[in-house]
């Protein structure tokens, strides 16, 4: 096994090296080992690919379609991708100079971090919230302004907003909003993103709108950010929450002309283009798959209905979600806000595993975050197990 040179130690990105590594991952990979451990930890959904997206995939792979797409993505694609925003949105991007074809949701934030911040930028960001963001922010030098929303039920109001502008001044250059939230599934309602719009308006910032659960919302119509301030938002969403396809790598990414092609630079000297057969079957999951997430949400509505009503029964205060497919619950008292200790518990004793809130930024600590995306009889089994943990706790 290879050593590195010890003079090339300090070799070295500093702004990685000081990095954490990602919790979630850390925290799924240390208790996935435990015997017979039911997880329901990462946001992975349990469906299959819908058959007809799988069937165009395997065309695309049968006619040899396996060379570089153009850069931002076939045009067809950023056409289906553009018809979808217009009927979903109400606005139009042009597909030939406002649309990218990324991989991933993760490739589109962090291609439009890098394209559009700069050193001594700062960046709000309302926690908890995906804590990929972060990262994406300090690599380019900019400082992530932490915003703790969990006395605010966990969104960000216009009011704390404008008072955090205030704080931190003209340094302030975007703000990221990812609606429904991971870890809490809450959702700004119409009014309350109109509410926001107006401050993001009068003080010129860019908005950065992760809205890649918009398909998975139970309780209200969804709005987005971009319908009422597109000239100001960058909207990055995919296919791997609505279609189920986490695996294919694909996500988008919508805004001006002049953003956009600086994105565009950014998104090509990271990945070239994105693949082939992943854009083939995205297109047919745009064009013809507009029932595929209705279906999932039905199943999803039911498993969070069916695991919140239970916890709750269990003493666990729920901010119970909007979509997206997450529980974030708060834990015991007897355990403080030690959400770490609490889980590593549970995942050992009950071997059920769950995220730690800290994961999320401040104010997830003391909770924890259950993702619903789990089959129904392991909603169950961690359900019973659950009940038997926490009664031993009392």
């Amino acid at each position: 096994m290879p050593k590195l040179d010890q003079q090339l130690e300090q070799v070295v990105n500093q702004r990685v090296a000081e990095l954490p590594p990602a919790q979630i991952r850390a925290f799924d990979d240390e208790i996935s080992a435990i015997p017979g451990i039911v997880k329901l930890t990462l946001g992975e959904p349990d469906f299959d690919v819908p058959k007809h997206v799988k069937q165009a995939a395997i065309d695309s792979i049968n006619d040899n379609d396996s060379h570089y797409s153009a850069s931002r993505g076939t045009l067809p694609l950023r056409k289906a991708i553009s018809d979808y925003l217009m009927k979903t949105r109400s606005v139009h991007y042009d597909p030939e100079k406002e649309i990218i074809v990324t991989v991933g949701a993760t490739e589109a934030i962090t291609a439009t971090t890098f394209a559009l911040l700069n050193p001594g930028d700062e960046v709000i960001i309302p926690t908890p919230i995906f804590s990929l963001y972060f990262p994406s922010v300090s690599l380019t030098g900019a400082t992530p302004v932490k915003v703790d929303t969990s006395n605010d039920g966990f969104l960000l109001t216009a009011e704390r907003l404008e008072k955090v502008l205030k704080r931190e001044g003209n340094k302030v250059k975007a703000i990221i909003l990812n609606y429904p939230n991971n870890p809490t599934g809450r959702c700004y309602s119409r009014d309350e993103l109109v509410s926001l719009a107006k401050v993001i308006k009068e003080h010129h910032l860019l908005a950065v709108v992760d809205e890649i659960y918009s398909e998975l919302i139970y309780d209200q119509p969804f709005t987005s950010l971009a319908t009422l301030l597109p000239e100001q938002t960058v909207l990055i969403s995919g296919l791997s929450k609505s279609h189920a396809m986490t695996g294919w790598r694909l996500g988008y990414v919508a805004a001006p002309q002049d953003a956009i092609n600086q994105i565009s630079k950014m998104h090509s000297f990271m990945v070239t283009a994105p693949n082939d057969t992943a854009q083939a079957a995205a297109l047919e999951a745009l064009t013809n798959g507009a029932a595929d997430p209705v279906e999932f949400k039905q199943h999803y509505q039911k498993r969070r209905d069916r695991l919140a009503g239970a916890m709750k029964k269990m003493g666990f205060e729920i901010a119970v979600p909007d979509g997206a497919f997450y529980i974030f619950a708060k834990i015991p008292e007897t355990f403080g806000n030690d959400d770490f200790k609490f889980a590593r518990q549970l995942a050992h004793e009950a071997r059920v595993g769950v995220i730690p809130g800290q994961a999320f930024g401040p104010g997830g600590e003391g909770h924890i975050r259950l993702s619903y995306a789990a089959s129904d009889d392991d909603i169950e089994t961690v359900i019973s197990r659950l009940g038997s943990f926490m009664e031993q706790l009392n």
